[in-house]
């Protein structure tokens, strides 16, 4: 099949196909002698599917790439998997109380103006000008709103670049 059929099938874009075959995440398919087009397999397609449910688990490369290493050896232990999981869920758990304490801190700061007025008169402004002395102002977050922030270099790294 070719890319577009492959991405097709995938549910995902050309793009990200190529994307993970840059990234060596995906096999890099065989070229057609005679017209030069990328020929992918149904190996590509299993692949490929798996890469695009473990990212939209929010995994990172490196994590990926620990969990198809895993693939490779069926009478292997799966006690590094679990420990994988068990690693990943606690950086989801500790997002979400960051975004928990980041809801907190907007709550507080939209209680700063109750009406519409004149911006110089806005408290969210002024809040955020010159704030005061609350919890809610230290630099609590840790993380970037951009899911797939957390490091995944302790995890497994195989050179290549994470997304």
């Amino acid at each position: 099949m070719q890319i577009g059929e492959l991405a097709k099938q995938a549910g995902c874009p050309v793009e990200t196909v190529r994307y993970y075959e840059r990234e060596g995440l995906l096999h890099a398919a065989v070229r057609n002698e005679s017209n030069n087009y990328r020929q992918y397999n149904l190996s590509h397609l299993d692949r490929l599917t798996f890469i695009r449910r473990c990212r939209s688990l929010d995994m990172t490369h490196g994590e990926i790439w620990a969990l198809l290493d895993a693939r490779q050896q069926p009478d292997a232990s799966c006690e590094s998997i679990n420990g994988l999981i068990d690693t990943h869920l606690l950086h989801v758990q500790a997002r979400m109380a960051e975004l928990r304490a980041l809801e907190g801190q907007l709550i507080d700061l939209r209680s700063q103006c109750h009406a519409a007025r004149a911006t110089r008169d806005c408290g969210i402004l002024r809040e955020l000008d010159h704030p005061g002395d609350t919890a809610w102002r230290s630099p609590a977050l840790t993380h970037s709103h951009v899911s797939g922030s957390h490091s995944s270099s302790d995890v497994h790294n195989h050179g290549e670049k994470q997304k």
